[in-house]
């Protein structure tokens, strides 16, 4: 009797599937959702490809690899709590304090805390921390390692980076940036599957793209300072999130892709200038 009971679940669970997979509107959510996790997934990326390249070259695509399959993991492990997650949303505590209305008749800002909040809050308030710390590193006049990004430290007194310490806080981050995505597909389809689905396709995106991105920065010492910019942004934009104060983030994306146009002018001006005094150099 149990067997048959398992047996018919089992059946129309599968239905359900292919039921489906053969709705067009299901497919059309899971393009549009698998876009929007891409995005959302950037900030991911960037913070992981500058926390890998600390290490040392034997070890930055093994911490890529962890950090991307453990923000899989939680992702999952995140959708099967789907109901735990969804009461995240819920205030905690209200300080009592609301902003003025906007153009919409809602608060410009509030401080009724729910549980994603204050997850927004310590996230954010990371990034600032470690972004502006890496700055600072690139400022001091008396490290003469030579790197931009805290790996071994000249004189100055910055830790040295180790690959527990790295994978840490990549799982940290992981942390903050998966329950934003999830919240996001979340109100985007009400499908377990479709969401699993496009987590899991964004995911194996990143791979593929962790290692490229993560040389191309470290080849290009001037795009370490602007991604550690963009992350004091994000880390901002994301305190602003947790005191109620939505930022849109198609304004973040257009402000992180016209900076990137700009330096990718000035790369290519640099190369072209390098070349050319190679180029008169071997006349001579």
């Amino acid at each position: 009797m149990t067997i048959a009971l398992c047996g018919e679940a089992g059946h129309s669970r599968a239905m359900d599937i292919i039921a489906l997979l053969s709705d067009p509107a299901a497919w059309l959510a899971l393009l549009t959702l698998i876009a929007l996790e891409v995005v959302l997934g950037i900030d991911n990326l960037i913070f992981i490809a500058i926390l890998s390249n600390k290490l040392p070259e034997h070890q930055q695509q093994r911490a890529r690899r962890i950090g991307l399959a453990l923000a899989l993991i939680m992702r999952i492990g995140l959708l099967m709590l789907i109901g735990w997650l969804v009461t995240l949303q819920a205030p905690l505590f209200d300080l009592g304090l609301v902003g003025a209305p906007n153009e919409y008749g809602k608060p410009s800002f509030e401080t009724a805390f729910s549980g994603r909040d204050l997850i927004l809050l310590a996230g954010g308030l990371f990034l600032l921390w470690k972004a502006t710390k890496e700055i600072h590193h690139s400022m001091e006049p008396e490290d003469d390692s030579g790197d931009l990004l805290d790996k071994t430290p000249g004189v100055a007194d910055a830790a040295k980076a180790t690959f527990g310490a790295v994978i840490a806080q990549i799982v940290a981050i992981d942390i903050v940036f998966s329950v934003d995505s999830i919240l996001t597909a979340v109100g985007m389809t009400d499908e377990i599957p479709i969401m699993v689905m496009a987590v899991v396709i964004t995911v194996g995106i990143m791979m593929v793209a962790a290692d490229p991105l993560a040389r191309f920065i470290e080849k290009n010492p001037t795009l370490v300072m602007l991604a550690l910019a963009f992350l004091v942004m994000i880390g901002l934009v994301l305190i602003a999130d947790g005191f109620g104060f939505h930022v849109p983030k198609g304004y973040i994306y257009a402000a992180m892709g016209f900076s990137i146009g700009v330096e990718l002018l000035n790369i290519m001006q640099r190369n072209r200038r390098v070349s050319r005094q190679a180029a008169a150099g071997g006349n001579v």
